[in-house]
């Protein structure tokens, strides 16, 4: 499994193949905006509240240019949900995972899955978007399933690491321990006001956030671990 910095020095080799022009420099400057204006509207309105004429108002653009680069107003919301897991997985390629520290790298694995919702609020509005939808407009991208591999990969090469050096099980998914971490950050983050109020308790207050961190992590690695053997007799 490559280190994170020589995945960035593939990436980068891999797309300095040539410089782009200024037309298409122009065009990707467009294409962005919009697709940053869109991702704000989406986040706010919904996918049915977010109007054509908010998003190329917001990004200083023109609805036909919306309609050019994206075919449809279901076009540029796919485009959104693709470009926040997109901006995940870049986010994720930074960590400094070292394979042979399996048990450290799974705790910053869980700590980036818990900060990332934190940090990126309209990441968890946008999924409760698409949610609501029961993913009808996700299951239509063609890139949808790329996104996912990655971490489920990394999260797979720790627990073989692991399971060599006799720390962690044999018989752990690498899938269903992503599922945990998503899980448990995502529902905090998407419920913490209700939560919030329910509990009596403020679960923005920092000392908050970092006691469910803590508890993240200690479930993850206790569910991975591998079980002590039986005692020996004297």
């Amino acid at each position: 499994m490559a280190t994170s910095s020589s995945r960035r020095a593939a990436a980068k080799s891999s797309s300095a193949v040539r410089r782009p022009g200024v037309r298409e420099l122009a065009a990707k400057a467009t294409r962005d905006s919009i697709l940053r204006a869109a991702t704000r509207v989406f986040a706010k309105h919904g996918f049915d509240g977010g109007r054509v004429e908010q998003i190329s108002k917001a990004a200083k653009s023109y609805d036909r240019m919306i309609y050019y680069y994206f075919g449809s107003k279901e076009g540029l919301f796919i485009a959104v949900i693709e470009d926040i897991y997109r901006r995940m997985n870049d986010a994720e390629s930074e960590l400094d995972i070292n394979i042979e520290q399996p048990v450290e790298s799974l705790k910053l694995v869980v700590s980036f899955v818990r900060d990332y919702y934190r940090k990126n609020p309209e990441f968890v509005t946008l999924l409760n978007t698409e949610n609501l939808h029961k993913g009808k407009h996700i299951s239509k991208s063609l890139r949808a399933r790329e996104y996912s591999s990655p971490t489920i990969s990394v999260i797979d090469e720790l627990l073989r690491s692991g399971a060599r050096q006799g720390v962690f099980r044999t018989d752990v998914n690498a899938r269903d321990v992503y599922l945990m971490m998503a899980a448990m950050g995502y529902f905090y983050q998407s419920n913490r006001y209700t939560l919030s109020a329910f509990l009596g308790e403020d679960l923005e207050d920092p000392a908050s956030v970092a006691h469910w961190e803590a508890f993240m992590i200690d479930a993850v690695l206790r569910t991975v671990a591998r079980a002590p053997g039986p005692a020996r007799s004297a």
